[in-house]
């Protein structure tokens, strides 16, 4: 990592944001340049769609470009980000016609309900890690395919927890979704992957 782009780690969202309303030219694309890898992944995940992810991408960009100056600056930005994001993305795929055949909000029997290393292990074991995924073109195809066949509150708690490695109270807070639900989603989410997974690893890359 360059020491330029070390600086550049080192300020805050929210220092940029404020260097962008007083007018600073560099700030918004630094800001824009932090969160374009990850954001365009999870809408790509999401929407299952390259074309519509970077619609929706542009879309919220614009709308952070717009509403820069009504930011809460003492909240978090990343989870203000991601919900505009997770919006648009729904809007967007509902525009598409596009419904969830699946139901995710079953309660889940758990041995410990308020631990979130339960659903991280479960993922850790039965899912591929993000490295093996960025290092293996056919792997990275494989999940992709697999990600687009969930259910689309499957797709979102799945990338924003796995993905995006989210704690679940960001999760919650992008979603507009109690805490439960979001663990509830997140397991079914991840078994709902796994036995997909599974299928695909046992068929030695087959079509799951």
């Amino acid at each position: 990592m360059t020491t330029q782009t070390a600086q550049q780690h080192e300020v805050s969202d929210n220092d940029l944001l404020r260097r962008y309303l007083d007018g600073e030219a560099g700030a918004f694309a630094a800001l824009l340049g932090r969160y374009q890898q990850p954001l365009y992944g999870f809408l790509m995940r999401f929407t299952g769609n390259g074309a519509l992810a970077e619609d929706v991408f542009q879309d919220t960009f614009l709308q952070v470009y717009r509403s820069a100056s009504t930011v809460d600056p003492a909240r978090p930005f990343r989870p203000w980000l991601f919900t505009v994001a997770a919006n648009k993305a729904r809007d967007a795929l509902r525009r598409q016609k596009r419904h969830t055949t699946t139901s995710l909000d079953a309660p889940v029997a758990s041995a410990n309900q308020d631990s979130q290393s339960i659903y991280i292990d479960l993922m850790k074991s039965e899912i591929p890690s993000p490295d093996e995924i960025s290092m293996n073109l056919e792997t990275r195809q494989a999940v992709q395919s697999i990600v687009e066949q969930l259910p689309d509150n499957a797709r979102e708690v799945l990338s924003l927890s796995y993905f995006q490695e989210l704690p679940h109270k960001e999760i919650a807070e992008i979603l507009a979704l109690p805490m439960g639900t979001v663990k509830s989603r997140m397991h079914k989410a991840v078994k709902l992957f796994a036995a997909k997974w599974q299928a695909w690893a046992g068929g030695q890359g087959k079509t799951v």
